[in-house]
């Protein structure tokens, strides 16, 4: 059968299986073997499971449930409330106020849960209602939330840059490195518009007068984020400084939180329970997704796809700025229907040998695909984020739409620059490296 009608066939097939709401492991792993069925290989059984084998033993992904362990255990503390607190007496003289504890609460959390949807629904109850309540924008307290949700899929310890780099095989820890300033860039583009829309629109502001507080109130606001910064601090240090590999490191995370939820206490039987089957539920999604789609990247192996898509590619002769484009329409697009670790293990066979062929350093790609993805998630009117946000609010998905666009041009911002400048990317790992 011609190689193009196979890929057809292969392509309407995943789509009408997805489109189904079959789930996306289990469409991988069919995808995979129509494929060696079309390609005349009637092995499956025993490829299948040399695959799967290979996939869910790979050293590196032991650092994934553990992470995702952290996370849920820091889910079921007071952390929330305590950044709120811990933040607010800082952020109350700025432009914007308090818009900015969604900005930075968001990020800081993103940093031990590593989920999207977790950030933003963790922040978003806590932060809506006292927002509302002291009589902040809804719209703009929406969009803040909606855009900042995003960084737990970039700022480290992320859960798709580990699972990128097992797909990749691109390190771990320099992918975490890679992630910092990327992340830092966009709290500091969130801020800085948030800055500006206050000092626009002042008539969307509590008018109440300002009052005076002191730096001891200040300082003393900061023990409350103490735990859970040092906390992030020290993992994230351990990783970057060279003195854990990821997994330890995730350990370490581990037993970290596991502390800090004994002395806020929020740990007993019940949530330690809780925080485990949510680890192991998550954990075991995402390693079932990834031993689909090593399954299928051996199926499209045995048919050639990669390597004539990569051939076709070529022979377009795009410029790397011209395939980036491309891919980020691609993913964009992808990006509006499916959450972001099942993008990247759906494409990376395919999308990767062409990346590699144009001369694209892969460690830049990694945060590239993870940028593109959280702008996905917030992509009017189908992102992922914004219905968890609407089932946060009970507002209609186009209000919310609305609410994160500028946020979405703002992560657009990001991509641009991460691409004309792509030291932002590669300076800290190749620094750390030449040590």
């Amino acid at each position: 059968m011609d190689l193009t009608l196979i890929s057809i066939i292969l392509a309407v097939g995943m789509l009408a299986m997805l489109a189904l709401g079959v789930w996306v492991s289990f469409t991988l792993i069919f995808i995979g073997g129509l494929g060696l069925i079309l390609s005349e290989n009637y092995q499956i059984g025993l490829l299948f499971s040399t695959s799967s084998w290979g996939a869910s033993t790979s050293w590196s992904l032991t650092a994934l449930p553990l992470f995702i362990w952290m996370g849920e255990i820091l889910f079921r503390t007071r952390l929330s409330e305590d950044l709120f607190k811990g933040l607010s007496p800082w952020l109350s003289g700025v432009p914007g106020k308090l818009f900015h504890v969604n900005i930075l609460s968001c990020g800081i959390f993103a940093a031990v849960s590593g989920s999207s949807a977790a950030t933003a629904a963790t922040i978003g109850r806590m932060t809506l209602p006292e927002l509302k309540k002291q009589g902040y924008s809804e719209r703009m307290a929406i969009g803040t939330l909606a855009g900042s949700g995003t960084l737990g899929l970039l700022i480290p310890p992320s859960i798709i840059l580990i699972v990128y780099g097992v797909a990749a095989e691109v390190s771990i820890a320099r992918l975490f490195i890679a992630g910092a300033l990327p992340g830092l860039l966009l709290v500091s583009l969130f801020m800085g518009y948030t800055m500006i829309w206050g000092l626009l629109h002042k008539d969307e502001l509590p008018q109440t007068k300002t009052e005076h507080i002191s730096w001891n109130t200040r300082f003393k606001a900061l023990k409350q984020l103490l735990p859970v910064m040092g906390l992030i601090g020290f993992v994230l240090g351990s990783i970057y400084g060279g003195i854990t590999t990821p997994t330890e490191a995730a350990a370490i995370g581990v037993t970290g939180a596991l502390i800090i939820a004994a002395v806020t206490g929020s740990l007993n039987v019940s949530s330690f329970m809780e925080s485990l089957m949510g680890a192991v539920k998550s954990a075991c999604m995402i390693t079932f997704i990834l031993i689909g789609a090593h399954f299928l990247t051996l199926a499209m192996g045995f048919l050639g796809i990669p390597k004539e898509l990569a051939v076709w590619i070529g022979s377009m002769n795009l410029s790397p700025m011209e395939l980036i484009l491309y891919l980020t329409v691609f993913f964009v697009i992808l990006g509006c229907f499916l959450d972001g670790i099942s993008v990247v293990v759906l494409t990376v066979a395919v999308v990767l040998p062409m990346v590699d062929a144009a001369g694209i350093d892969l460690l830049w790609f990694g945060i590239f695909i993870v940028l593109v993805v959280e702008m996905s998630q917030i992509t009017p009117p189908v992102g992922f984020n914004l219905f968890v946000i609407q089932a946060l609010t009970g507002k209609n998905i186009l209000y919310v739409a609305r609410a994160a666009l500028p946020f979405f041009l703002l992560i657009a911002l990001a991509i641009a620059l991460v691409t004309l400048f792509p030291e932002i990317v590669t300076y800290l790992p190749t620094t750390m490296s030449q040590r």
